[in-house]
């Protein structure tokens, strides 16, 4: 997933953040806006697609988790002004190739 986003231009700032209890998948940075990545993947014989696996408790974890980390480490910054919630589907084919499906702006 990293090497998809900075192959778009995007500066990975970390993965698997935590904030107290709560984990960020991907945290990065596009210019002026800090980005929140949540990462699934599911197997071909998975019930649900990896995006309909983030559910209103997933989505209402990870924004807490986002807005924890505003107030404490970019909200006095001048050079950041907004952070985004992305998401990403990351699939592999036969031949272990990932095939990643992004969402801007998800929730």
């Amino acid at each position: 997933m990293c090497d998809y986003l900075a192959a778009q231009g995007v500066e990975i700032l970390g993965t698997n953040v935590r904030t107290g209890r709560l984990e960020i998948d991907v945290l990065a940075r596009d210019g002026e806006v800090i980005l929140v990545v949540e990462v699934r993947s599911r197997g071909s014989g998975a019930w649900v697609r990896a995006f309909d696996s983030i559910d209103w408790r997933k989505r209402q974890r990870i924004r807490n988790a986002g807005e924890r980390l505003w107030r404490f480490r970019f909200a006095k910054r001048t050079d950041v002004h907004r952070m985004r919630f992305d998401c990403a589907s990351v699939a592999f084919d036969a031949e272990g190739n990932a095939q990643v499906e992004y969402v801007r702006s998800a929730f």
